[in-house]
């Protein structure tokens, strides 16, 4: 977690200094367009395998001590992941300029779409790279090593700031994407030193078609892959549909996106993360009441942290944004915009932190198949809300991109709704009492916090916004801090004692 605090911050100065270059300009927008093509082939070919399919996989080799077993499934994979990826790219760099004109941004000017063709080949240098580094975390994390991959993300961040600050005044826009391919080589470099310190670490030259657990590492991707497929299309559904929006839009989203993230990442996604192995282990032996207390004490955890931080990020959400980024190309107005976007982004946060958990869980379970088709239902409802929502906020008189943040609060909100009753049943309750309790007394702590924001930010509407968002988080983080301490949270309570035995521990 301390690692993606990191990575946060790394992030956002990277953000900063993008908008500081870009702002939300047409060049910023086409980049944007361009990103989203690599991302999709990366996460249809690695990203499904690493955490639904791969990881459960290598854990059971290691909890049973087969350790060769393990590289050998570890290199298949690997082999296979570099081969598609190389030859899905090579022929995206080819089609290129139809791929944009039918499917990232037909709504682009002619020059404004030669622009994204042009920054589209560049960037397809990095899913291969992505896809190996991502395989690299899956070996490390099964080894119960968390560092060096959550440092990983901070690496492409250093990449891309290297891309603003030292190839963009020469090279414009081409100089963050140069950066990006540098940053993916960072995000797969940082791991190998750890990846090459493992035990019995040896190397196959195989492909593995023949092997029993790269098969059963298939079986379980395929599901997933339909699952990321229907994430993609939905994100390229709303890309099509910003595009056609003011200008700037499609920036704005992606900007908010960033900042709702920020918190997600650190609270749910490192969790889950570091809990996948041990849900993994625990189902492998067949142990299903501790990995109930485990993810009862995991889903309290993140709603403890996740509802404060979306009510703390709404109330405070234009002078944080302000505080961010307005500066040089990005004005007033993108505060604006990218504020607004934020408002509904974060109306989901919860949700989104509760569904990496949980899905996680069936993962661990060696089932795929629940949560792809409840994340497939889920964006199809997305695609739908994006339109409707679009159309209303249009009419209403609200920029309409507010409505394609809002439409995937709403469908996150639903997909972990049918995950925590599925997985429910499955494990035969989930402690459902303990977490009602922590969530009634973490949402009346929330109110108050809330309450004392809402009147912090009428004090100081006059004032700058750096002390706004700063003295905003400091009195939200105290109120909140003592309110759950007030409600006797046991989590509040174990805090407190372990920071107690480390003040106090005898000489």
């Amino acid at each position: 977690m301390a690692a993606f605090v990191l990575s946060n911050l790394v992030g956002l100065v990277r953000q900063i200094l993008v908008s500081l270059a870009f702002g939300t300009t047409i060049q910023l927008d086409a980049f944007n367009a361009a990103a989203t093509y690599p991302d999709l082939i990366f996460s249809l070919v690695a990203g499904g395998a690493l955490a639904s399919a791969f990881v459960p996989t290598l854990t059971g080799f290691l909890t049973r001590g087969d350790r060769i077993g393990g590289w050998h499934l570890s290199s298949a994979i690997i082999n296979l992941v570099f081969l598609i990826l190389s030859v899905l790219s090579l022929l995206s760099m080819l089609l290129a300029p139809q791929i944009v004109q039918h499917i990232l941004a037909p709504k682009f000017s002619p020059a404004q779409q030669a622009l994204t063709v042009a920054l589209l080949r560049i960037l397809l240098i990095a899913p291969t790279i992505f896809g190996v580094s991502g395989l690299l975390m899956g070996i490390l994390n099964a080894h119960q090593i968390f560092l060096w991959p959550a440092l990983a993300p901070s690496m492409l961040w250093i990449g891309m700031i290297i891309g603003v600050l030292f190839l963009t005044p020469t090279m414009g826009i081409f100089g963050l994407a140069w950066g990006y391919v540098l940053g993916a080589a960072l995000h797969m470099g940082v791991q190998i030193p750890a990846v090459l310190g493992l035990p019995a670490r040896k190397y196959f030259a195989t492909l593995g078609l023949r092997f029993a657990a790269v098969r059963e590492v298939g079986r379980l991707m395929g599901p997933r892959l339909i699952g990321v497929a229907a994430v993609q299309v939905n994100i390229l559904v709303s890309t099509i549909l910003a595009t056609a929006m003011t200008g700037g839009s499609l920036s704005a989203i992606r900007y908010a996106w960033a900042v709702m993230t920020m918190p997600e990442v650190v609270i749910a996604q490192s969790i889950a993360i570091a809990a996948l192995p041990t849900f993994s282990a625990q189902a492998a032996l067949g142990k299903l009441s501790e990995m109930r207390s485990s993810l009862a004490a995991t889903l309290r955890g993140v709603i403890l942290l996740s509802l404060p931080a979306s009510v703390g990020l709404i109330m405070l959400r234009a002078p944080i944004v302000a505080t961010f980024f307005q500066r040089g190309a990005f004005t007033a107005d993108s505060t604006e915009l990218v504020a607004w976007a934020l408002l509904w982004y974060t109306v989901g946060l919860m949700g989104h932190s509760m569904v990496e958990i949980l899905s996680r869980a069936f993962y661990a379970l060696h089932d795929t198949k629940t949560p792809v088709i409840l994340s497939v239902s889920a964006m199809g409802l997305n695609v739908v809300f994006s339109l409707f929502f679009s159309i209303l906020f249009t009419k209403i008189g609200w920029q309409p991109f507010g409505g394609l943040a809002l439409a995937n609060s709403l469908a996150t909100g639903l997909e972990m709704m049918g995950l925590w009753i599925l997985m429910r049943n499955r494990l035969g309750g989930i402690e459902g009492n303990s977490i009602w309790n922590g969530f009634i007394k973490s949402a009346a702590a929330t109110l108050a916090m809330g309450l004392v924001l809402g009147g912090w930010v009428i004090l100081m509407q006059d004032q700058p916004d750096w002390a706004t968002a700063a003295g905003g988080v400091l009195l939200g983080g105290i109120v909140y801090g003592l309110a759950i301490i007030l409600f006797r949270v046991p989590e509040a309570t174990v805090i407190i004692q372990f920071l107690r035995a480390k003040l106090y521990r005898p000489a």
